[in-house]
């Protein structure tokens, strides 16, 4: 029984397919080199791709990756259907002789053991392969639309898309329509508005929760914010009204996987918010990855995916306002070093 726990194995999976970072190369051949059930898996991976090392690389498009992983989820599924009918058909024959029982039970058995088995074969790799594909291609999507903002802002003499709000507005109000610009979504809406990046780009792949919607140039212009909150599944940074002290050097986060404080939001007709942060928020990453991290889009355009909520050398929680515990959906940051992304 091996004792590398998911987390090793995940970091030697992704080794092996070349999707780690420096840090996490340098911490899988570590752990390769002094762990022999991971040297045993790392090998086994490469002799498994070995043979893809003759091909050209090509892009593989989008629809094909989901068919592949959609039918590898299917196959287990139907492993675990198999087993769930196997045990149903026992549990309704009632009248057997004692000796048939135990041997119906034995080759239940048997069959769950196999099937458990081969389950679990295939759905280690197959939630790394997918969490993965996920992670690569939400960052494909924060590109596209850190491109549109670069398209956005040489049109608008420099400036960021933005539309004009007034103190203590809600900014937790995704999806309302109405004429007082309340949600922070609404300025990334200019850029859909605008024509500068797809509806779709808004939604990452692995949050259950998101559903694309697509709208033609007609149907964008009725209205005023992303339709629903299920249609934007990113937090977006909220500005300083009356920044206070210098302007911090390096860099800043403009958008991020979704805030874990505001998973669920009330309706935008709702009237108040309050949200008490608790021990298990303060740690918790996005739900868009399965809580392995988060990526992040940079103001310089460059898209990074963090294992944890903290970013910059002041280590600062992104996710969190400095020295608040209850969020009612008004606050703003007083000072342009404390990174705040909602909702």
């Amino acid at each position: 029984m091996s004792t590398l726990d998911n987390q090793q194995r995940q970091l030697i999976f992704d080794y092996s397919l070349g999707l780690t970072t420096k840090k996490e190369t340098a911490e899988a051949e570590e752990l390769i080199g002094s762990d022999k059930q991971a040297a045993e898996l790392h090998a086994a991976l490469q002799s498994i791709t070995s043979a893809l090392d003759s091909l050209e690389p090509e892009q593989c498009p989008d629809e094909l990756v989901e068919r592949t992983i959609l039918r590898l989820t299917n196959t287990a599924r139907t492993s675990e259907a198999r087993l769930a009918q196997l045990l149903a058909d026992e549990q309704a024959k009632t009248a057997v002789r004692p000796w048939r029982l135990w041997w119906n039970a034995g080759r239940v058995l048997a069959a769950a053991a196999v099937i458990l088995i081969a389950a679990g074969v295939w759905f280690a790799p197959l939630n790394f392969v997918r969490q993965n594909y996920y992670q690569q291609r939400c960052q494909m999507q924060l590109a596209r639309i850190a491109d549109g903002i670069k398209q956005y802002m040489a049109d608008y003499d420099g400036q960021m898309p933005a539309v004009a709000t007034t103190a203590g507005s809600p900014w937790w109000k995704v999806g309302y329509q109405g004429n007082d610009n309340y949600s922070n979504t609404r300025h990334p809406w200019l850029l859909v508005r605008g024509g500068y990046v797809e509806p779709a780009n808004f939604v990452c792949p692995g949050a259950r929760q998101g559903q694309m919607v697509r709208l033609d140039g007609l149907q964008v212009k009725d209205y005023n914010d992303f339709p629903d909150r299920k249609h934007v599944t990113f937090s977006f940074r909220i500005r300083c009204d009356k920044p206070q002290g210098a302007s911090p050097t390096g860099q800043r986060i403009l958008i991020s996987d979704l805030n874990p404080l505001f998973e669920s939001l009330p309706r935008p007709d709702a009237k108040t918010l309050v949200i008490q942060l608790n021990k298990e928020l303060s740690n918790l990453n996005s739900a868009n990855h399965n809580r392995r991290g988060q990526n992040v889009l940079l103001d310089d355009g460059s898209v990074k995916f963090l294992k944890a909520r903290c970013f910059g050398a002041a280590e600062d929680d992104i996710f969190t306002l400095q020295n608040t515990k209850v969020y009612q959906g008004v606050e703003v940051p007083l000072c342009e070093s404390d990174t705040f992304l909602a909702p």
